[in-house]
C-alpha cells in the first residue's frame, strides 16, 4: 500500500460534544480541548458523542483552536473515517504525483490544483484531463452499518456547487479534453450507492448521469488513515453506476 506520511503523527482524543459546525469538544489525557471541525456539514447518520477521534496539532499562533479533527471511529478505534475534505485533495495530489493512480490519470507528476474553467475551479488538472474530487460524509458507506450507511437520501450534498462543477466538467469533453469525477473516501468504503430517487436529490442525480452520459468518467478511491498517515487501499471505475 502506498502511504502519505504526516509530518507529526496524530493523537487520540474522544468527542465530547459538536456545539455547532465548525467546533467540537475533544477530551485528550484527561484535559477537554476546544477542537476545529474541518467538515461543516453531517457527518454519518448517528451521535457523535463519545466516539474516538484522531486530532492534529496546528503551530499557527494565529488560530483560535490548537487541535483539528482530522478522523473519527464509529466501531471502538478499530478503523477511522477521515472528516478533513481539504486535506483529501492533498492526498490525492501525492498518489498521483507519485503515479499510484495512474489508471486515472497518467503523467500525474505534471498534476496541476485549483484550475479556473468557465464559472467553476476545478481541483486539479493533468495534461488535458480535469479532476474534481468529492468526499461524501453526510451518509457513510460502511462494512457493518449501523443506521449511519448510504441510504434513500443524497450521498452528494451542496447542490449548486455541485451542478457546476459537473457542468464544467461536461464542457471540458466537449472540447475534446478529458474529464473525472473522483468520489473519495477515506476509509475502506463500499461501492458507491446511487440515491434513490426523490424530489431533493433529483437536480444531482440528473447533472450527474448527463456527465456520464457526455463522457466524464466516475471513479472511486478508497483511502486508511490512522495516527501517521493516509495509505491508498484501492480505486475502481464507477461510471457505469451512474449511466
Amino acid at each position: 500500500m502506498h502511504m502519505y506520511t504526516f509530518e507529526s503523527p496524530l493523537e487520540v482524543g474522544s468527542i465530547i460534544a459538536r456545539p455547532n459546525r465548525f467546533v467540537m469538544y475533544v477530551k485528550k489525557d484527561g484535559v477537554t480541548l476546544q477542537c476545529h471541525c474541518p467538515n461543516t456539514g453531517k457527518i454519518g447518520n448517528r451521535p457523535l458523542e463519545g466516539l474516538s477521534c484522531l486530532l492534529s496539532k496546528s503551530h499557527d499562533k494565529k488560530r483560535k483552536t490548537n487541535y483539528t479533527v482530522e478522523a473519527i471511529s464509529f466501531n471502538e478505534a478499530k478503523s477511522f473515517v477521515g472528516i478533513n475534505q481539504n486535506a483529501v485533495n492533498r492526498y490525492v495530489e501525492y498518489f498521483f504525483k507519485n503515479g499510484f493512480l495512474g489508471k486515472v490519470a497518467s503523467n500525474g507528476h505534471n498534476i496541476l490544483r485549483e484550475q479556473k474553467v468557465g464559472n467553476a475551479k476545478l481541483d486539479f488538472k493533468i495534461d488535458h484531463t480535469y479532476i474534481e474530487v468529492k468526499t461524501p460524509l453526510k451518509f457513510l458507506m460502511l462494512a457493518n452499518p449501523q443506521n449511519y450507511q448510504c441510504g434513500d437520501k443524497e450521498c452528494l450534498t451542496s447542490y449548486d456547487r455541485l451542478v457546476r462543477h459537473m457542468t464544467e466538467l461536461v464542457e471540458r469533453i466537449q472540447e475534446n479534453e478529458n474529464a473525472i469525477l473522483l468520489i473519495c473516501f477515506v476509509y475502506d468504503a463500499t461501492m458507491f450507492q446511487v440515491p434513490t430517487p426523490t424530489k431533493t436529490n433529483k437536480i444531482i442525480r440528473d447533472a450527474v448521469q448527463r456527465a456520464a452520459k457526455s463522457g466524464v468518467k466516475m471513479w472511486q478511491v478508497n483511502m486508511h488513515i490512522d495516527m501517521y498517515g493516509v495509505k491508498l487501499l484501492r480505486y475502481f471505475e464507477i461510471t457505469h453506476l451512474f449511466s
